[in-house]
């Protein structure tokens, strides 16, 4: 982002070699962009985040909670629906709630379950990042809007296929 574009592309000219060297090239060339796409996306939205005080995984959490019914979720399902490891969600809920955006409080009626809610300063902060992520469209430009559908629809194929999710 904060170098000089190179004047031709290189994952073009590494498919070329590719297909020259090692055989079809089609697969090496779609994850190689996938690749740096993701790299681009992961530094426009770290970029928009990083004046909140907040990384990609805590904003996650964050919008989350929001989306549930009550603002609140126990731990165990924050892990399943951000697809991360039990120790990633109490990292990351340990980082919110050490900025006064969520609250650990004892579920109603299953002492052995701990509930993650969110707070007003949480919402506020969501809200705010939000718009600073949505101002640079996460990253995604160049594209238009059934273009990103068609994105999304073909990256979720292969999400499935890997098992990612099911029907």
């Amino acid at each position: 982002m904060g170098t000089q574009p190179l004047p031709f592309d290189p994952i073009a000219r590494a498919a070329a070699l590719w297909e020259e060297r090692v055989g079809p090239s089609g697969a090496m060339a779609a994850v190689t962009s996938v690749m740096r796409v993701q790299q681009i996306l992961q530094s426009t939205v770290d970029g928009a985040l990083r004046p909140h005080g907040l990384t990609f995984a805590r904003y996650e959490a964050l919008v989350l909670l929001t989306f549930s019914r009550r603002g609140s979720l126990p731990m165990r399902v924050m892990g399943e629906r951000l697809q991360l490891h039990p120790t990633s969600v109490t990292n990351i809920v340990d980082r919110l709630e050490a900025d006064g955006l969520v609250k650990r409080v004892p579920h109603p009626s299953d002492r052995r379950t701990t509930l993650v809610e969110i707070t007003e300063a949480g919402r506020q902060r969501r809200e705010e990042a939000t718009a600073s992520i949505t101002a640079v469209n996460l990253g995604l430009r160049g594209l238009t809007e059934r273009q990103t559908e068609q994105l999304t629809d073909l990256l979720s194929k292969v999400r499935k296929a890997a098992g990612d999710f099911g029907d």
